[in-house]
């Protein structure tokens, strides 16, 4: 493909560029992964103008894109080296290989070995599969690859991209609508928005997980979903999601219905989350909870205004927690549960997370909670609350705003 960066305009999004940046021109594969339209092409479209700001030449980029119908020739490994081949200027002249949608091509991770054995091509890739990363790419690439999650965009992403100020009407916003990127060039209407993430939705479910895993009962997928997003972050297991179909007159054994979770995880439409108990290591393998990667797709299956406030509040959280790079775990103490237990590298934070504060009862149970917890670690009580401020006995209360704005920005690395 004749690759123009002006056909491409884009806006750059910072929070990866830092982490793109000492990888640029190393011989490892460079692999973006995360659900459609989460803007992973524009992120290959912002790496290519930085090598093109380091002086790459135009000829030396070969950018192959399998949505495009002219790349549908390219059906398995042997078609993709062909292509390349045919490409290849001068022998010793390094070649920069960009391929979207990498898991369309069969075999793909032969191919990518073979190229970089050649130690000519300095190769980028984005996959909508979490799968990708597993067998045979594991076992072949071992050591000679990194993945780069992208997300959604951030609050503060959403703010930017479409120019918005930073106010408590604009923190609603997002949570109505979420933060796919091309958003931006809709009218944020509820009516415009939802038929939006409807098609969207609908792509992901049919191509990336009824296509891809050739599954017959769409009907149960789809209830499955609804269950999921509105049961968002209650416990669940695959057992009480069993029981409730039965309630339903409809019976799914507990391990197809695992087998289904696993392929909407896999196409990165949500996130499971383990409960782990805090200052142990035990972590409980029955009854996890769910988070959406797309809050906007959630909402759109759900039909719903964000009447279900507290549930958008605690998805919210956990992206953002995902985003600065935590591992993230639903603590466990006694009989007392932490909403979010954080680790990165040498770094953890305890989260609480309420719509509102009340009463007496519940700010014990969202302080009260935390206190328990002996260690040092930063300690957040995140709420909705006009006068979210203040420390109590170390543990700070803030609002979702500041949150979202200062707190993850803070510890980004």
């Amino acid at each position: 493909m004749n690759f123009e960066i002006a056909d491409f305009p884009f806006l750059k999004r910072e929070l990866y560029v830092n982490r793109f940046l000492p990888f640029l021109d190393k011989n490892i594969i460079k692999i973006l992964t995360g659900h459609r339209r989460v803007g992973k092409s524009y992120m290959l479209f912002q790496i290519i103008e930085m090598l093109r700001e380091k002086g790459i030449k135009p000829e030396q980029i070969i950018y192959i894109n399998k949505e495009l119908a002219e790349f549908a020739s390219i059906k398995n490994h042997k078609d993709l080296l062909s292509y390349i081949e045919k490409l290849k200027r001068k022998k010793k002249q390094k070649i920069y290989l960009f391929i979207d949608e990498v898991q369309e091509i069969e075999k793909f991770e032969t191919a990518l070995r073979s190229l970089l054995a050649e130690n000519l091509y300095d190769i980028y890739c984005t996959g909508s599969n979490a799968n990708i990363l597993s067998g045979e790419l594991a076992t072949n690439l071992a050591g000679r690859y990194i993945e780069f999650k992208i997300y959604s965009l951030s609050y503060p992403e959403f703010l930017n991209f479409h120019k918005l100020k930073n106010n408590k009407d604009n923190v609603v916003q997002y949570f109505k609508f979420g933060g796919l990127p091309f958003l931006i060039h809709l009218e944020l209407k509820e009516e415009i928005v939802s038929e939006y993430m409807r098609n969207i939705y609908n792509t992901i479910l049919l191509k990336d997980v009824v296509a891809r895993y050739q599954l017959r009962n769409v009907a149960f997928l789809e209830r499955l979903l609804e269950y999921l997003a509105d049961n968002t972050g209650s416990l669940v297991s695959a057992k009480s999601i069993s029981d409730f179909l039965k309630s339903q007159r409809i019976n799914i054994s507990p391990n197809i219905i695992l087998n289904y979770i696993s392929y909407l995880e896999s196409a990165f439409i949500i996130f499971k989350v383990q409960r782990a108990e805090i200052g142990g290591r035990k972590i409980f393998e029955i009854g996890e909870k769910y988070y959406f990667e797309e809050i906007g797709i959630r909402r759109t299956l759900l039909n719903s205004n964000i009447s279900d406030i507290h549930k958008v509040l605690e998805n919210i959280i956990y992206l953002h927690l995902r985003i600065a790079g935590y591992d993230v775990r639903i603590g466990k103490l006694d009989n007392k549960e932490i909403d979010f237990v954080c680790s990165r590298k040498d770094e953890k934070l305890y989260i609480q997370v309420a719509y509102l504060i009340p009463d007496a009862k519940t700010f014990e149970r969202e302080f009260g909670n935390l206190l328990l917890i002996k260690d040092n670690f930063p300690k957040y009580v995140v709420s909705m609350d006009e006068r979210a401020e203040g420390n109590h006995n170390g543990i700070k209360h803030i609002h979702i705003q500041n949150f979202l704005t200062k707190i993850i920005k803070d510890t980004l690395p």
